[in-house]
């Protein structure tokens, strides 16, 4: 056997018996420390902070509680000479050094040093002892050298974490998450994998386990799932309550916990004993936001069994977190049950469309288009997208499914790669480039995963539907090749699960930062946290952003944390600004009422007009949702759930009657930007005529196809209004005439500078 095989055996030894394990084996303490996946977690050096995120306090120069003695005792200082001394104390090579021994690198020493130079010139009197001290060194009597305690102790007055960095690493270390669950620690439990593509059954096999036990829980990652299996165990005579953020139902009547929950893998009790725990899709254990629940559900549900769901890139992954455990994992594998093939020609037009169609795009925008187009030709359609009410989703799903409707083809963005039954016989990629945020938050364009293909693919010819066998293509024909290569490749084994900071451990870093912005807050634990090589800390920027949002309001940390981890679309103008008034409104201690928020939102809303409307309901909608949320957490201030509950039911149904009517309200739309855009070129014709150029020229023509697609893209949004519109069309008329006199003053080289840049005119 080699050495490095005899190694690789004796850290997986290692890994199987970490703290809290019960098995003893060949002389290896039970107490023995896990080891991460490439060095052991307790081995790794210290993580040096990021000093650009230590922001230093403002201190008032008032006057010291010594009032004048310093003075009295010695003299006035002489401001140019101490100014002098000063400078020379910063500019000393030993003192430099001395500051960075006690933690201060160049940043933060410079940052230092450029308040505690204000803080003496400024101040009208200083404490007794430094004052004592600056007149020996003017005198001649002291040195320069003298000044650094004086100097630190007002470098940790403004920087405050520099005398509890030990504290504040031991809080953010986040090495051995294990450990922070005691409860399932204490017992042994049976981790059941269930992995196959989409369509194998996995699930169905975890569901029967989950339904034949005495109590469970299932934990899912949408609304929608969690909904489907509170539903299908209360048809089986299995109670089961239902548990979302923004939703409780119990099927008691006086309200007791029923043996069995569904719920939103967020909303899952670690400390609530079960016989059988279902986690689904357990390969977003890896995503870069949401990855920490699933990390969070896997090691601290306490469950005697654990049956998890999921891709088999996971399984080998799954299998190493589980050795820090001591918990050995079971694996069934399923194949597909239906087959799907992909075709040898793509759609190019949407004359081919057929019965059982489902255009997939990765833009809302798109998907007004398509269904619009597609309608054109005598086609019925239907339109799920991701913002939309689950209510409407399923309304939508419905319709497609529904043999006795005339509605046969959906168009749709990857929502429906989850959640939702749909009998499709053939997928049509629309495009194969999505937009995505990596784990450092940063947005991007980039081709679809392997993952994310197979995941939307699979939803062809799904088992039970009409369709016995499932096809997949794409619509456009340079499309094709790229689409079978993504199809064809290995998915990606996963390697790391995400971590979150705990609302503990950030309350435990104002208790030593007290007066830090929470944004701060995270940031710094974030930049100071240690993880071994299995974990990753997830993506923060969505709370962060509400942290700033909000930091004016005066709020207790646990609200202000509980507050910033609301699950609001931040793209959404009105979802922003509906948050930061019921933040407000919270910190004044006066209740959210029913009438409060009707006044808010303009309640009761007109069915929508035109896309901006329906854009505008849908972020109404998730208002709505937020107030529910936020109602589970703090009951008394958001009194009126049942109220807003039954205003959301209305709200859906507004919404769905506005997208089985979508293609009239893009029509109004678009002829609404149309009509405005024509007065605007009518205009633009009788301003621009003294030019010479041809308002039908190719320039113009040009000109006006652009401003159709961009304005019909923004008023879509909701981010452009007719006003706006108009005001746009004039600011280019001024310009075009502005430039068009600057041409004619220009030499014959000024000319074909302007050509070679903007072509010719």
């Amino acid at each position: 056997m080699s050495v490095n095989r005899c190694l690789s055996l004796l850290s997986r030894l290692h890994r199987c018996f970490p703290t809290g394990a019960t098995r003893v084996c060949s002389g290896v303490s039970p107490g023995a420390t896990a080891f991460s996946r490439h060095v052991s977690s307790k081995s790794s050096p210290p993580k040096e902070p990021d000093t650009s995120l230590f922001v230093p306090l403002s201190l008032k120069n008032d006057s010291s509680a010594d009032g004048s003695v310093g003075a009295e005792l010695t003299q006035a200082l002489e401001k140019s000479e101490l100014l002098k001394t000063i400078n020379k104390f910063y500019k000393k090579k030993e003192i430099q050094k001395l500051a960075s021994d006690h933690g201060l690198d160049a940043r933060l020493f410079h940052q230092a040093f450029i308040s505690f130079r204000k803080h003496i010139l400024e101040s009208t009197s200083l404490p007794a002892d430094l004052h004592i001290v600056l007149s020996d060194i003017l005198c001649g009597a002291g040195h320069v050298d003298d000044i650094y305690p004086y100097f630190m102790r007002h470098t940790k007055h403004i920087f405050p974490m520099l005398d509890c960095m030990d504290d504040l690493r031991k809080i953010s270390d986040l090495r051995v998450p294990v450990n922070w669950y005691p409860e399932a620690r204490a017992i042994q439990r049976k981790i059941v994998f269930h992995a196959g593509p989409t369509n194998s059954g996995k699930t169905y096999h975890a569901i029967q386990r989950y339904l034949a036990a005495k109590s469970g829980v299932y934990c899912g990652p949408l609304k929608l799932l969690a909904h489907e299996i509170f539903e299908k165990s209360n048809a089986a005579d299995v109670p089961c309550d239902l548990v979302t953020g923004e939703e409780r139902t119990f099927v008691d009547p006086e309200g007791r916990a029923a043996g069995h929950v569904a719920c939103t893998i967020e909303m899952c009790s670690v400390t609530t004993p079960y016989e059988v725990a279902v986690i689904d899709e357990i390969q977003m254990i890896r995503d870069p936001s949401r990855g920490w629940a699933w990390t969070r559900a896997l090691l601290g549900l306490c469950a005697e069994e654990i049956h998890v769901c999921g891709e088999p890139a996971a399984i080998d992954f799954i299998r190493e977190l589980m050795y820090t455990t001591g918990e050995e994992v079971e694996v069934n594998n399923y194949k597909r049950l239906t087959p799907f093939s992909i075709l040898d020609h793509a759609v190019e037009t949407l004359d081919n469309l057929r019965p059982g169609d489902c255009i997939v795009c990765f833009s809302k925008n798109d998907i007004y288009s398509l269904s619009r187009q597609i309608e054109a030709r005598g086609l019925e359609c239907a339109v799920i997208y991701g913002s939309l009410p689950p209510g409407t989703k399923l309304s939508q799903a419905k319709k497609f499914n529904d043999p006795e409707d005339p509605c046969k083809i959906l168009v749709a963005t990857d929502a429906i790669g989850m959640g939702l039954n749909l009998s499709i016989k053939r997928i049509i990629f629309n495009s194969l480039i999505k937009p995505n945020v990596n784990e450092k938050g940063e947005k991007q364009m980039e081709s679809i995963s392997t993952s994310q293909a197979l995941q939307i693919a699979g939803r062809a010819g799904r088992f039970s539907s009409k369709f016995s066998e499932g096809e997949v293509t794409t619509m456009f024909r340079d499309d094709l090749p790229v689409l079978k290569e993504i199809l064809s490749k290995t998915v990606d084994p996963i390697e790391t699960a995400g971590l979150h900071p705990t609302a503990e451990q950030i309350e435990m870093f104002a208790y030593h930062l007290p007066d830090a912005t929470l944004s701060n807050l995270v940031d710094i634990f974030v930049s100071l946290s240690q993880v071994d090589g299995l974990y990753f800390v997830c993506n923060i920027d969505d709370f962060k952003f509400l942290a700033d949002m909000i930091q004016h309001i005066p709020l207790n940390l646990r609200s202000r944390y509980v507050f910033c981890t609301a699950p609001i679309n931040k793209k959404q103008p009105f979802v922003c600004t509906s948050f930061l008034k019921f933040a407000r409104q919270f910190s004044r201690d006066e209740p959210l009422t029913y009438d409060w928020v009707c006044r808010h939102v303009g309640w009761p809303l007109a069915p929508p007009k035109n896309i901006k409307n329906l854009v505008h309901l849908e972020a109404v909608h998730d208002v709505l949702d937020l107030y529910l949320w936020l109602s589970y957490r703090f009951m008394d201030m958001f009194p009126d759930t049942a109220l807003i509950r039954n205003a959301q039911r209305e709200l859906d149904d507004t919404i769905q009657e506005g997208v089985r009517n979508i293609t009239r309200l893009i029509r109004a739309t678009d002829q609404t930007i149309a009509d405005l855009l024509q007065k605007g070129n009518s205009r633009h014709e009788l301003t621009g005529s003294s030019s010479g150029a041809s308002s039908k020229g190719p320039l113009n023509k040009s000109r006006k196809t652009m401003d159709n697609s961009l304005a019909s893209r923004l008023v879509r949004d909701g981010l452009l209004t007719s006003d706006l519109l108009h005001q746009l069309q004039r600011e280019w008329s001024r310009d075009k005439q502005r430039n068009d006199g600057r041409a004619a003053s220009k030499t014959h080289s000024g000319s074909l500078a302007v050509a070679a840049v903007f072509g010719p005119v």
